[in-house]
């Protein structure tokens, strides 16, 4: 199966993922998946069955966007994985095809794993902090009922400047002028990339659209593999990648 175009940091496929991953045994450090949710009578927007599993040999790490009802929609099909953490985008506005709930502003983006946790790639991901020091200890500190009790070893607070990053990230969506109905911004794809993807690694995109994830890949360091259904998103993407050309920066 021939790429439909290829660089030394991007490879992109055209086609189906359940078919194309499993044909070509195709392996990634992670991937950074935006399937369609199927929450809409949209004729793009079908939930494409049976993927999860499809893809699931292809990396112990998976980034799936959703909502909670696209989740809870498909929860059985997710039976290859095992659920890790998730992560609200805040998306700043947002739109909502009904008028009798609160305004939808906001996606999840749920991480999955197969496997050990201990052998499952994830670097905590922080951002500069310019706040008052947050703390210290000089002793054993006592955790939260709820958390569980245990005590940490005594050890000096030394702040480096820096915070993780919360979970829930606010990165402004595309209201207009975007490339595909669905695309994600490179500002939230970044962090989720650089936690679950190592520097020099790769990135296995099932459902590219416009190509974001090969954009938030390549600017911090990473490969990426994307597989598009609909040829007219492969051009963009070409076409996309040609303008952007940016050098290879590995960022932790």
């Amino acid at each position: 199966m021939t790429p439909y175009y290829a660089d030394e940091a991007v490879t992109l496929y055209h086609g189906d993922c359940r078919m194309i991953v499993p044909a070509l045994a195709l392996t990634a450090d992670c991937i950074v998946a935006d399937p369609p949710y199927g929450e809409t009578s949209l004729p793009w927007d079908r939930w494409p069955d049976g993927w999860p599993a499809a893809i699931s040999d292809a990396a112990r790490s998976m980034w799936c966007f959703g909502s909670m009802r696209m989740f809870l929609a498909h929860v059985r099909e997710f039976d290859f994985w095992r659920l890790s953490q998730d992560v609200v985008w805040d998306k700043v506005g947002g739109s909502s095809p009904v008028a009798d709930r609160f305004k939808r502003v906001h996606e999840h983006a749920a991480h999955w794993y197969r496997g050990a946790w201990s052998e499952v790639y994830h670097s905590p991901v922080r951002e500069p902090h310019f706040g008052p020091t947050a703390g210290f200890a000089a002793a054993p500190v006592a955790v939260a009922a709820q958390q569980g009790v245990y005590r940490n070893p005594v050890q000096a607070y030394v702040d480096d400047g820096t915070r993780l990053v919360r979970s829930v990230v606010r990165v402004r969506g595309f209201f207009v002028g975007s490339l595909h109905p669905t695309e994600k911004p490179v500002g939230i794809l970044d962090p989720l990339i650089r936690y679950a993807c190592p520097p020099g690694g790769t990135v296995l995109d099932p459902f590219a659209g416009s190509g974001s994830t090969a954009m938030a890949a390549r600017m911090s360091g990473r490969k990426a593999i994307l597989i598009e259904a609909d040829e007219r998103y492969c051009e963009l993407i070409v076409k996309r990648l040609a303008q952007d050309v940016l050098p290879m920066e590995a960022t932790p």
